[in-house]
């Protein structure tokens, strides 16, 4: 196995990104990841989305996904999904000032409801957010620069140690078999950190 470098939430012009996925893509590949989640939003998507995300090759995976409103809360969810495989992500909770009761609560409403969240954000848009890190929330911590607009890209990311498909990847995720990291203008650890704590 290998050490992946990946990021598993971004938006483009599908939604509200700033650039067209192909320049998304390429410039994810550009800085050397291996993968990258296309997860435009759910309530501004056409239906032919997922047939215009383009297909993984040698240099990059990509990962056909899509952020969902849960609207009975207004909590964003990461859906990714693999070849049989499918990951949800409690999105962003510092963007909604949540407390960690809050977050747990959020959690297991979700999960209740129908999408099982398996990991959660300890990032807002690539910055740290570190009152997410915590023993308290049990699921694997990922770090992702959300990328809207150029000042985003390459904030923070995911290394995770899975094979090179898909669904590996996502089975490492749900797994915590993964380290964080982080770039310019996200806040660096001072020691690197599984996505379990």
């Amino acid at each position: 196995m290998a050490i992946l470098k990946g990021k598993r939430h971004a938006h483009t012009r599908f939604s509200d990104g700033h650039h067209p996925v192909e320049e998304v893509v390429a410039r994810y590949r550009d800085l050397g990841y291996d993968f990258l989640a296309i997860t435009d939003h759910d309530d501004r998507i056409l239906q032919d989305y997922w047939f215009r995300i383009p297909a993984s090759d040698d240099r990059m995976i990509v990962l056909p996904g899509v952020e969902l409103d849960y609207r009975p809360l207004s909590q964003h969810v990461g859906k990714v999904n693999g070849d049989r495989e499918t990951l949800y992500i409690l999105n962003h909770p510092a963007r909604y000032s949540l407390t960690v009761d809050q977050t747990l609560r959020r959690i297991r409403r979700i999960s209740r409801e129908g999408l099982p969240i398996h990991a959660v954000e300890v990032t807002d848009t690539g910055v740290y957010q570190a009152e997410y890190d915590v023993e308290a929330i049990s699921l694997p911590k990922v770090a992702t620069d959300d990328s809207h607009g150029d000042d985003h890209v390459g904030r923070a990311w995911i290394e995770v140690n899975a094979a090179r498909n898909p669904d590996a990847i996502l089975r490492a995720i749900k797994a915590g078999d993964f380290a964080v990291a982080f770039g310019s203008g996200g806040v660096a650890r001072p020691r690197p950190r599984s996505g379990k704590v």
